[in-house]
């Protein structure tokens, strides 16, 4: 009698071990190692694509992309890098209840809608579940087919019998092969049931959006190995404290990566947001200390957020540092340039910041945002409304130029701004733009001396 053979996957990356470790080498997990059947039958299922391995000269290969499908929503072609690309493999992940299973449904809609017929796989709901679902959101059309089913097989099956132009698989953790003997969920279904879709939609050309459950840490099940599998990667951010939600792309072979669509949360679904700076500006408190408006760049998108900081004394032996939005090392770093260079002694006073509305922003260009907050706030002095300041901060003081400063200005002075701070290495190569004051500025010196 054949014996079955098993291997030790973490639960995290997906790392495979002959034996049980109690920390994982590859992401340092400590406990995520489960035991997972192995079946030999895997190389037959690829076998079954049929691939054509023989090599060719890359001058003989055609590279057309052809025409991308539109899907209807602004929001998510954007993402997307102009819509989808037929063949692709797109992963969407996000907290419970945050609206991926919405946007799908609204998604395929809007699709169907334009004569293609398009497939929604659920392995969480039943079909009367996603019959109410869609009466609220208004999807409802001929062409979108729901097929309640997570054996791996008959997916294939059904897709093959459908012809559908796009397929929505939600969720890929509920799916599962009856190759493996491991329970849906694990990473070697995660694995397998991805590859084979993913190989599929190669090989017919058809397009699969893949909904991804997140892990209590915040990221997707199996993240190294989906991740690296998929073309594209689109996370969704928010909580539901805020109305908005924001889906960003992490990785993207046919667009650009970091591109943020908003979107707002309805009672019929999700709604686009087409003007985020103003969405996010909406609540700004006017003439207060600690608030500063700083234009970021998402992608190719730029957009203008309030950042806002208090800076109190402390009763504590430890003043608290706590940072909303921003990178809590950057913050502390600022901190110290701050009261080394400038002379504010910021050491006992607890220092709050803050992105308001709750957006996240990476970019170093909201360096000189910072700095400006919590010297507004320590000193009691508003900046005033109509400036807006960016720039990066190194650690003698000096502020540093960013990229694509006239993108960053022209929203400015959209929005009626009409005074900027700028590094003076980006001032030479600025156009002038009308009604727009541009103040160069080449230390954090200067910074206090134009603001105050």
């Amino acid at each position: 009698m054949k014996k079955n053979k098993t291997s030790f996957f973490c639960q995290h990356c997906g790392y495979m071990s002959p034996k049980w470790l109690g920390k994982c080498p590859s992401c340092n997990s400590w406990n995520c190692f489960a035991e997972e059947l192995i079946s030999d039958s895997d190389s037959g299922s690829r076998a079954e694509m049929n691939f054509d391995g023989k090599p060719l000269s890359i001058e003989d290969i055609p590279a057309e992309e052809g025409n991308r499908t539109i899907t209807g929503i602004a929001e998510i072609d954007r993402v997307l890098g102009g819509g989808i690309v037929g063949g692709s493999a797109i992963l969407i992940g996000g907290e419970p209840g945050i609206g991926k299973s919405t946007l799908m449904l609204q998604m395929m809609h809007n699709l169907a809608q334009q004569g293609l017929k398009v497939l929604y796989v659920s392995g969480e709901e039943s079909a009367s579940q996603i019959k109410l679902r869609s009466g609220r959101v208004g999807a409802a059309s001929k062409d979108l087919l729901v097929l309640v089913e997570i054996s791996l097989e008959k997916i294939l099956e059904q897709i093959k019998a459908v012809s559908p132009a796009i397929v929505v698989i939600d969720s890929i953790q509920t799916v599962y092969s009856g190759e493996l003997m491991s329970a849906p969920g694990s990473v070697g279904q995660v694995r397998e049931a991805s590859s084979r879709l993913i190989l599929f939609s190669k090989k017919y050309g058809i397009p699969v959006f893949l909904v991804g459950h997140v892990t209590k840490d915040g990221s997707i099940a199996g993240p190294k190995v989906l991740e690296h599998m998929v073309d594209t990667v689109l996370y969704f951010e928010g909580d539901s404290a805020h109305a908005y939600r924001i889906i960003r792309s992490i990785k993207n072979r046919f667009g650009p990566t970091n591109e943020i669509g908003v979107f707002e949360m309805q009672d019929k679904g999700l709604k686009e947001v087409p003007n985020p700076s103003t969405f996010f500006l909406a609540e700004r408190p006017q003439n207060v200390a600690g608030s500063v408006v700083v234009p970021s760049l998402e992608g190719t998108r730029p957009i203008l957020v309030e950042i806002q900081a208090l800076v109190s004394a402390t009763n504590l032996g430890m003043p608290r540092r706590t940072a909303i939005g921003v990178d809590h090392n950057r913050v502390s770093l600022l901190v110290a340039v701050l009261d080394k260079i400038c002379g504010l002694h910021l050491s006992g006073s607890d220092i709050f910041i803050n992105v308001a509305g709750g957006v996240r922003v990476e970019e170093p260009a909201v360096d000189l945002g910072v700095v400006a907050a919590m010297a507004s706030s320590f000193l009691d002095k508003p900046i005033d409304a109509r400036t807006v300041v960016l720039g990066e901060v190194g650690l003698a003081g000096e502020v540093r130029a960013v990229s694509q400063m006239d993108v960053r200005i022209r929203e400015a002075a959209r929005l009626g701004f009409n005074r900027c701070l700028v590094p003076k290495t980006n001032a030479a190569q600025l156009v002038k733009i009308a009604k727009m004051e541009i103040c160069k500025i080449g230390s954090l010196k200067e910074l206090l001396e134009n603001l105050f």
